[in-house]
């Protein structure tokens, strides 16, 4: 192993994330606020209220510890020469270079889901479990966790190779890759939806009724295309409650959890239904898309500028340059980068957030139903409703729902 510039940039940059989200975590901790705000005393009374932040004290510990003990593990396998014998003992089997890359990667993938199989048992079957979210049974968990590695070798090994023989052999390696990625993407964006969740989750019609015709009276109010209004059973999992679209063009879905419809109300629901429409109408979507293909092709570009780099190789202790080792190598390199972009993502998600809030409570005429919706989300999955600033900078994709609330009262 070469202690090289690539070498003390890594080691500093993974030690820096890691003290950063730390930090955030401390201080999230230290900001829990045992008085109940005032908005809120009609949704949670003093032992639900004193449960969410219990819920939040044993997940952010939680949360620390499997962080710390996968950075633990990673720094052990790297220095103490995990990735040059990973290496070496794949290249003695004599296989091509692409065959080689799909051994190394995937090797690697198990080995990182044997390591957090641990704590995913122990969040999902102690902790969910002790709150009253859990759901699965253990028949459940070994199933998805069997479907999700067969889905993983299915799709994304072809997906690898494509991209490593790409870059073996291709000029301009990296544009065809993010082309590769980007059509694999959007492909995804229709076949998911209609073939790859139900694997996991039964999808049945919203039966007719009141709350169909509310739900498609407000399709058409916001002339939004809705072909399909689906049911699923999120009961199956957890008693945690939420909803989604899928599909682009005319041939939008969406999808209510069975658990939300238990505990909402027909006027909060078409305000939910009301916020997912707003991100269609005000181009979130969209945006997001491109972002996201723009963040990708930014990815690759510099992949094809490091990923024969020797110095690079050698920082992880691997004899002979490859492209498989250089994209292993470049993606970790690329960390501070990803969290720096992540946090952007995050701010321009919360103020898209606050317009699709505003969209609902503008065409449904009714900003308190959506509001109570929110503080009835709060409720049933125990949110931390006093979250500091820093970690909201640092993680949250939506506003605090306080900061919500306030901004759905001015419009009431």
């Amino acid at each position: 192993m070469e202690y090289n510039t690539y070498f003390y940039l890594i080691l500093g940059a993974l030690l820096a994330l890691y003290v950063l989200d730390l930090v955030a975590d401390l201080l999230n901790l230290r900001a829990l606020d045992p008085k109940l705000p005032a908005e809120f005393t009609d949704v949670f009374d003093s032992g639900k209220y004193a449960d969410s932040q219990a819920y939040t004290r044993e997940t952010t510990r939680f949360g620390i510890l499997e962080a710390s003990f996968g950075l633990v593990a990673f720094l052990g396998f790297w220095l103490f020469g995990g990735f040059g014998w990973l290496d070496n003992l794949i290249r003695a089997w004599g296989h091509a270079n692409v065959t080689n890359g799909l051994l190394f990667f995937g090797l690697l993938y198990l080995a990182n889901e044997i390591l957090d199989l641990p704590f995913s048992i122990y969040d999902t079957f102690v902790i969910e479990e002790k709150y009253g979210f859990n759901k699965t049974t253990p028949k459940t968990f070994v199933i998805d966790k069997l479907k999700g590695l067969g889905l993983a070798a299915l799709l994304g090994l072809p997906l690898l190779a494509l991209i490593l023989w790409i870059f073996e052999t291709v000029p301009n390696a990296w544009l065809w890759a993010w082309l590769t990625v980007t059509g694999f993407t959007l492909v995804m964006a229709y076949v998911a939806p209609r073939y790859l969740m139900p694997l996991f989750n039964k999808f049945s019609p919203l039966p007719d009724g009141e709350l169909k015709d509310a739900i498609n009276r407000m399709s058409e109010k916001c002339q939004f295309p809705l072909t399909e209004v689906s049911v699923m059973d999120g009961s199956k999992r957890s008693s945690k409650a939420n909803a989604f679209f899928s599909g682009f063009g005319k041939n939008k879905r969406i999808a209510l959890f069975d658990t939300l419809i238990e505990k909402q109300t027909i006027p909060e629901l078409v305000g939910v239904l009301a916020h997912e429409i707003g991100h269609f109408k005000k181009k979130h979507i969209l945006q997001t898309l491109l972002l996201g293909m723009a963040q990708t092709a930014l990815l690759f570009f510099l992949i094809g500028l490091f990923v024969r780099n020797p110095a690079l190789t050698s920082a992880f202790g691997v004899a002979t340059p490859s492209v498989y080792c250089g994209f292993t190598f470049f993606l970790i390199l690329f960390k501070p980068v990803s969290k720096i972009l992540s946090i952007l993502m995050a701010i321009l998600s919360r103020k898209n957030e606050y317009e699709a809030d505003a969209f609902a409570a503008e065409v449904t005429g009714e900003p308190l139903a959506l509001a109570s919706a929110l503080k009835k989300l709060s409720v049933d999955n125990l949110s931390n409703l006093t979250p500091h600033p820093f970690y909201v900078f640092m993680h949250y994709s939506h506003p605090p729902v306080t900061k919500r609330l306030a901004a759905l009262r001015r419009r009431g």
